[in-house]
């Protein structure tokens, strides 16, 4: 079978197959122009294009709080982001019954989740960022946005026409929020952390609950995910990091606990008193 076939009967990762020695270089690289030309000729790029250069900079010199999903977040007094722009992720909305926090918008890349969650995807009128394979499963309407994924190891200063996925929706929230022109980024419910064990970025199959997110039903009951890419993912904070200091941006693990260390700590509510 083709490698076109492959990738697009299978929501492959491309930054995996990119370092996969049995892949061809010159047949990834084919698909590479043809996944560019596919999404620039479709007339949903230029519309999320759009919409993506109208958020550029919109949010200049600001501060901004990205709401991971680790355990902790449920540490995290989501009160305190009444007045703060906020960037949620993936099936933040299952902490929606419990709380009154809404996100700002939300960011969403991973196949799997895509598809796990298109019933809420379909139905918000929060602003998404979706990957482009979501419209297999999401409306195209005013408030969605869809992404196009390179596999370019790049953080895109400028989303209108690519980002990478860096092996975590973060990194992905981290470009988004500097598109928008945040000049500080806070992080709660970065745990860093897993219970769940195996090979980076492997698919499995779900448990009965989730003790990896803040909600125990977040990958449960026999779904499936990937399991997390720690060191691929602290290559992309390191690379989020480099450029948010190269412009004179910041970016603060506010998250309680965790085990990520490369961001200077500060506590929430130290962070929103500060000025940007």
């Amino acid at each position: 079978m083709s490698l076109f076939r492959i990738l697009n009967r299978n929501p492959v990762d491309a930054e995996l197959l990119a370092t996969n020695p049995t892949v061809n270089p010159y047949r990834f690289a084919a698909y590479e122009i043809y996944n560019r030309l596919r999404w620039d000729l479709d007339i949903e790029s230029w519309r999320s294009r759009r919409r993506l250069l109208a958020w550029k900079n919109r949010y200049a010199g600001r501060s901004s709080v990205i709401v991971c999903n680790g355990p902790s977040l449920l540490k995290s007094d989501l009160s305190l982001l009444k007045d703060t722009f906020t960037i949620g992720m993936n099936k933040i909305n299952l902490l929606f019954e419990r709380s009154d926090f809404r996100p700002s918008c939300i960011v969403s890349v991973n196949p799997l989740v895509l598809e796990q969650n298109a019933d809420f995807f379909n139905q918000t009128n929060i602003p998404l960022f979706l990957d482009n394979f979501a419209r297999r499963f999401v409306h195209p309407r005013p408030n969605v946005v869809f992404l196009h994924s390179a596999s370019q190891i790049k953080f895109a200063r400028d989303c209108s026409v690519s980002i990478y996925q860096g092996y975590t929706v973060t990194f992905v929230a981290l470009q988004l929020a500097f598109h928008m022109g945040f000049a500080r980024v806070g992080l709660i419910g970065c745990d860093h952390s897993f219970n769940a064990k195996g090979p980076a970025n492997k698919t499995v199959v779900s448990k009965d609950q989730d003790s990896d997110h803040f909600d125990p039903n977040y990958f449960a009951g026999g779904v499936r995910w990937q399991l997390p890419d720690l060191a691929g993912s602290e290559t992309a904070y390191a690379l989020a990091g480099a450029v948010y200091a190269a412009a004179g941006r910041q970016i603060h693990n506010c998250t309680e606990g965790g085990r990520l260390e490369l961001f200077t700590r500060m506590p929430l509510e130290t962070f929103l008193q500060s000025p940007p």
